[in-house]
């Protein structure tokens, strides 16, 4: 078993060493009492550094350890409630200017609620205790701990992001809307609706010399934590019938029904912005917790 002492390693100057760096997991959250594959993405070692040398996760209550994934090159140690793999040697260290995830497979509670893991990220040069929780205040802190939003029955677990549509002129009866979609354990987006006009998902692809767009009857399969683009000339949301010019600087209420890989249904209710151009990346949309 690993002792907190040795997980935690205090780091130092860490306001000056370890900017850049970041551990995350992929938003989009989890349904309570599944089995949730947590994969915490390192992204860039510590400032002045060149390589991460070991991860450290300390998991919460709530999230009971199965099985941690092990990594060539690295030693894997694990306790009850702490997971943690150091580099064998400095060539199978994670590069600085890289970015690797770190799987521990647990099963999630069955209340919902964000849960926040504990991670310490050692460099060759200086380490980071990513460990730090919002206060009353939700601001956010500038070493914030990894979050996972456990989600309630019906509530679906999928991240939407840099959501958008053009505005339309009146009388125009379709637009199409677009954003980038990731589940972070896999599923199926199978349908849409909005209170403007009925939704469906389509694709333009080509035929030969001819762009040709088509319905998919099936929804859109999302695999386990892969981002995949909503965008013109590609997947997007058709909305037709619509009851009301879309204006720019408005939104259009979306709600998304979603499928996950153990057959749990759940919706998610989106506000997209109605704007000429996409929006500056990074606009999302998170479950409240």
């Amino acid at each position: 078993m690993i002792s907190h002492s040795r997980l935690f390693i205090p780091a130092l100057s860490c306001a000056a060493a370890c900017a850049g760096a970041h551990v995350v997991l992929p938003p989009g959250g989890a349904a309570a009492g599944s089995t949730y594959a947590a994969a915490f993405k390192v992204g860039h070692a510590c400032k002045g550094s060149t390589a991460t040398t070991a991860l450290a996760i300390h998991l919460p209550d709530g999230f009971t350890l199965v099985r941690a994934q092990p990594r060539d090159g690295w030693a894997l140690e694990t306790g009850p409630h702490d997971v943690r793999w150091t580099a064998s040697n400095p060539k199978m260290a994670l590069p600085g200017a890289s970015s690797d995830s770190f799987v521990v497979v647990g099963k999630l509670t069955s209340v919902p609620g964000p849960l926040w893991f504990r991670a310490s990220q050692t460099c060759d040069a200086g380490s980071a205790d990513w460990a730090a929780v919002p206060g009353a205040g939700n601001a956010k802190p500038e070493f914030p701990a990894p979050r996972l939003d456990v989600l309630a029955p019906g509530v679906a677990a999928l991240d939407v992001r840099d959501a958008w549509a053009r505005p339309t002129v009146a009388g125009q009866p379709a637009a199409a809307l677009y954003a980038v979609l990731t589940a972070p354990s896999g599923g199926r987006v199978v349908g849409a609706t909005s209170a403007v006009g009925a939704v469906s998902l389509h694709e333009m692809r080509m035929d030969g010399d001819v762009m040709r767009m088509r319905e998919l009857d099936d929804g859109l399969e999302l695999p386990p934590g892969q981002a995949v683009p909503l965008s013109p000339n590609g997947l997007h949301f058709m909305l037709t019938g619509l009851k009301q010019p879309l204006i720019a600087g408005t939104q259009v209420p979306l709600t998304l029904r979603f499928v996950d890989r153990e057959g749990r249904k759940g919706d998610l209710d989106v506000q997209v912005p109605v704007g000429a151009a996409p929006p500056a990346a990074g606009g999302e949309h998170r479950h409240p917790g």
